[in-house]
Order: structure tokens, then C-alpha cells, then sequence
């Protein structure tokens, strides 16, 4: 992941939790918004209410992993941001990734069709 294709700026997060999309899955919430650019930027986001630092830091590697299975099945030009909700301990990587494709999928952002 490229450095340009992270979300760093708090004006960033909040243009996309005030005019973006949501929706909510099992164990990761996902919000998204056109930048119009011509490239995704994601950001991967675990609160205290996950857990202590170490569980937190899992959850985040779990989120950015299923990331990685289906970032070039996005198009490009969104932001997006995934959240872990406290669920999400003690899950294997299988269980995060089928959660956060749910979500894409119910959000339109997948264009891949018929497999998995």
C-alpha cells in the first residue's frame, strides 16, 4: 500500500462520516465516499472497546489483510474506512475477510460477481 493511499487528515474522516455511506457487518463496519481521485485510499481503525493494544493491533492486520484480497476488485476514486467492532477477537482471518467482502458487496464496491 502505497503511502498517498492512506486517509490521514481528520477533515478527511469527517467528510466521510458526515456525507459518506455506511453499512455494518458481523465484524467490521465499512464507510465509503467518492474523492475523486484516481486511486482508493483506505484507512483501518480499531477502538479501545476491541480490546487492549495487542488485540487491537490484530484486528487492524486482520482488516488490512482481507483488504488486500479484494482492493483491485474496487474501483477506483473511493475512500474508504473499516472499523472492527469488539466481535472481531478471536477470529480467524477466513471469518474477517467473508465479513468485509459482505460489506463491499452491500455497498455496490465490489465488482467482481460470482466467485467466493
Amino acid at each position: 500500500m502505497l503511502k498517498k493511499e492512506i486517509l490521514r487528515r481528520k477533515s478527511d474522516f469527517q467528510k466521510i462520516y458526515r456525507k459518506g455511506k455506511s453499512v455494518a457487518d458481523r465484524y467490521v463496519v465499512l464507510f465509503y465516499l467518492s474523492n475523486g481521485l484516481a486511486y482508493n485510499r483506505t484507512a483501518f481503525l480499531a477502538s479501545r472497546k476491541v480490546g487492549n493494544a495487542v488485540q487491537r493491533n490484530r484486528a487492524k492486520r486482520l482488516m488490512r489483510e482481507s483488504w488486500k484480497e479484494f482492493e483491485r476488485d474496487v474501483p477506483p476514486g473511493y475512500d474508504i474506512i473499516i472499523i472492527a467492532r469488539n466481535t472481531i477477537n478471536n477470529r480467524s482471518c477466513g471469518e474477517v475477510k467473508a465479513s468485509v467482502e459482505k460489506g463491499l458487496r452491500r455497498l455496490k464496491l465490489l465488482s467482481r460477481t460470482g466467485e467466493k
